[in-house]
Formats: structure tokens, C-alpha cells, sequence
């Protein structure tokens, strides 16, 4: 087993109370929840697989397929929709030559829809890796996907 699974299983003393931890740390590492390292986890605990899984697909906040390095998460819950948040995702869509669910081919950028992000005062509100960017416009999508690939780039 990889030492740094090993790691996150002694933080935890291999309690599988602290299973949503445990996956929260393994996304951590490896950016989603390999299907392998799911079952190690699951022996580890002594816990189902199934029971892993019925975690991991429970919460939106985990993924069970690669996701690109920058997630991108665009809020389509009521407030955000009526000031524009269609179009938004539209722009992102556009821009990435992705639709919501998938990443991109050079593994930069997962696209993601939610229903509320609740910060529904700042919408049409996008996130990207856990930053808030509110009174998003197609304008300022440009500018942060942009700066992420300069950024990436140096």
C-alpha cells in the first residue's frame, strides 16, 4: 500500500467513523477517488465496498473519474439562472470545448453545474478551486480562465 495512504489511514487511526474524512483526504491526493484505492481503503476499515461507494456517490463534493487540476463549479440554482447564469455556463462551455460533467483534454479544467452555492446575493456566481467569483459576466470568464493557463504556464 502507498505510504501515503498509509498516512491518511494512521491520521485517522483507521476508524471508518471518519470515512468522509478519509475520502476528503485521498481526493485530496489524488484529485477524485481511484476505484483502487477504494478497495484498499475498504479492507484497510474492514467496511463493504459498497458502503465506500455509497459515500463517495452521495456527495457531490467527490468525484470517482479524474477531474481536470482547476474545477470549475458554475451555480444554476434560481437567483444565479435569472440574472444570467445560462449564459455564463455557455461562455465556459464555449471557451473549454467542454460540457458540464467532463474535463478537458489536457486535463486542466473539469466543468461542474450546481443548484446553489449560496452566496445567491453575489449571482450569477462561478467558482473555481474553492474562489468565489460573483456578478460573473462573459467578460470576466475570459479574464480568470486566462490568468489560471498564464499561471499555470510560468
Amino acid at each position: 500500500m502507498n505510504k501515503d495512504i498509509q498516512a491518511i489511514l494512521d491520521k485517522y487511526q483507521r476508524d471508518s467513523s471518519f470515512l468522509v474524512s478519509i475520502l476528503q483526504d485521498i481526493q485530496g491526493l489524488y484529485n477524485y477517488l481511484p476505484k483502487d484505492v477504494l478497495k484498499e481503503i475498504a479492507k484497510e476499515l474492514d467496511i463493504p465496498l459498497s458502503t465506500i461507494f455509497s459515500v463517495a456517490t452521495f456527495y457531490k463534493a467527490f468525484s470517482l473519474t479524474p477531474r481536470g487540476k482547476h474545477l470549475i463549479q458554475i451555480c444554476l440554482g434560481t437567483a444565479c439562472h435569472v440574472r444570467g447564469a445560462t449564459n455564463i455556463l455557455e461562455k465556459v462551455k464555449r471557451k473549454l470545448d467542454i460540457q458540464p460533467g467532463e474535463t478537458t483534454d489536457d486535463g486542466m479544467f473539469t466543468l461542474q453545474t450546481v443548484n446553489c452555492l449560496g452566496a445567491c446575493a453575489l449571482g450569477p456566481i462561478m467558482v473555481v478551486d474553492d474562489e468565489y467569483h460573483g456578478q460573473m459576466t462573459q467578460s470576466k470568464v475570459d479574464t480568470i480562465i486566462d490568468n489560471i493557463v498564464k499561471e499555470d504556464r510560468s
